[in-house]
């Protein structure tokens, strides 16, 4: 399909580097819609192994245009370490390019992230402190910086004049020092003279590879459980990682967006605050944890690990219109005897729902659970629906029954060739029942 979108089904983290990695190989144009640095997508290829946090992952293919879109916010700084370890590694970067209306996140947003979440105490959310809320929150207050300003030193230093008073006055409500005006315009000077030739109007260039069918690639930040209006507010992202922002964050209009593609993690992981109902605090949430790796990209954090929850990625599934499914870190489920996969949840008040609540109930929800058969089989090998472990096929077919969205790629490692493609009607072979919910 000419625009495909890759969403995350789940929390974040679920795998969406390495399928758009896997995809860009035939693709024209990569387009990261939305976020900031304060996620990353881990991609292994046969150059090693990368945590990209703003570069579209599609770098890789020399031939991929690769756009920062509109709808991202950019820590200039965080954005040349990442240019510079590409380079390192025999990456080449003239492929890259940043929009002009992307939102900058400066020092002044990082500071006041950090002091904001101290503030909230006992309610923290679990922030990074890479200042991507105060960005959104000052675009959305039109009262934002953009790449663009950064080319364009007179109108940067007046913009920054008028938003420096006002963040001095907050940052002294903290009893932080106050940050000075030159020291500050200097910085993004410097930031615009180093990235400028990178800095476009990316809408022509999206619109002339949409409207020639080129193979275009949305990759989207986190995953709909963190979404700012569907997810479990206030424990959320402060963009939407869900498909309806691909549109506005890499300019392209809804109804030529052709495919949609929900990544989701064979289990449950998040990191940060927040209802988190399949959570395993337990040998088998340690094991998840431990085999399949599960440290943020970007800050190392354990991530928080759980069982499959089908009611979360039904939501997603219906948020998005996903028309396939990618399941990432089957292998990891190797060796273990039983499965379970969350099918409702029975909330404090005892009623049972298969769809996810406001916050305040979710966090209180009891997950119900169907329990399958694992496998011993190792599956890090397998490159055909056939050759999976009987059990595995069974488990893969529920997921997608659950979501009522067919299963086109299964991932088994995170080397860029491990990966099981699924062909139409083959994951209904796999279909039983599960052993007792």
């Amino acid at each position: 399909m000419p625009v495909t979108a890759i969403v995350g089904a789940q929390w974040g983290d679920e795998g969406k580097g390495r399928m758009v990695d896997w995809l860009a190989q035939e693709a024209d144009m990569v387009v990261r819609f939305q976020g900031g640095d304060n996620a990353g997508h881990t991609v292994v290829n046969r150059l090693g192994k990368f945590a990209l946090h703003l570069i579209p992952s599609g770098i890789f293919n020399p031939a991929t245009a690769c756009i920062v879109g509109t709808g991202t916010v950019v820590n200039p700084e965080t954005l040349l370490e990442e240019m510079a370890a590409l380079e390192a590694a025999g990456v080449a970067l003239d492929n890259l390019w940043l929009s002009n209306r992307a939102h900058v996140i400066l020092p002044y947003h990082r500071q006041l992230d950090g002091l904001q979440e101290a503030a909230r105490s006992g309610s923290r959310i679990g922030t990074t402190g890479r200042g991507i809320g105060p960005t959104y929150a000052d675009k959305a207050a039109r009262f934002g910086i953009r790449l663009g300003d950064l080319i364009r030193p007179a109108y940067l230093r007046e913009r920054l004049q008028l938003h420096l008073e006002q963040k001095n006055r907050t940052l002294a409500l903290f009893g932080a020092p106050p940050l000075d005006l030159e020291e500050v315009t200097a910085g993004c000077v410097r930031y615009g003279e180093i990235l400028g030739a990178r800095i476009v109007d990316t809408l022509p260039r999206v619109r002339a590879a949409v409207e020639r069918g080129d193979n275009v690639l949305l990759e989207g930040q986190l995953g709909v459980m963190r979404d700012v209006d569907w997810g479990t507010y206030p424990y959320v992202t402060s963009s939407n990682p869900i498909v309806g922002a691909a549109s506005a964050g890499a300019g392209i209009p809804p109804t030529r967006v052709d495919k949609v593609i929900g990544v989701v993690k064979a289990y449950s992981t998040a990191v940060g605050a927040g209802p988190f109902p399949c959570e395993l605090d337990d040998a088998n949430g340690e094991r998840l944890r431990l085999v399949g790796a599960e440290y943020g990209a970007t800050t190392g954090r354990p991530r928080r690990c759980g069982w499959y929850d089908a009611v979360a990625v039904g939501h997603a599934a219906w948020l998005n219109g996903f028309t396939t499914l990618a399941v990432t870190k089957l292998d990891v489920l190797d060796g273990m005897r039983e499965l379970k996969i969350c099918t409702a949840y029975r909330l404090a008040s005892g009623e049972v729902i298969d769809w996810v609540p406001d916050t305040p109930d979710m966090q209180d929800a009891t997950p119900i659970y169907e329990t399958w058969p694992g496998w011993s089989e190792p599956t890090t090998g397998v490159r055909a629906w056939d050759d999976l472990p009987k059990a595995a096929r069974a488990y893969l077919h529920r997921i997608s029954e659950l979501a009522g969205v067919p299963i086109e790629t299964v991932s088994v490692g995170a080397e860029r060739e491990q990966l099981v493609t699924v062909l139409p009607g083959e994951a209904d072979a796999g279909r039983t029942a599960p052993r007792h919910a």
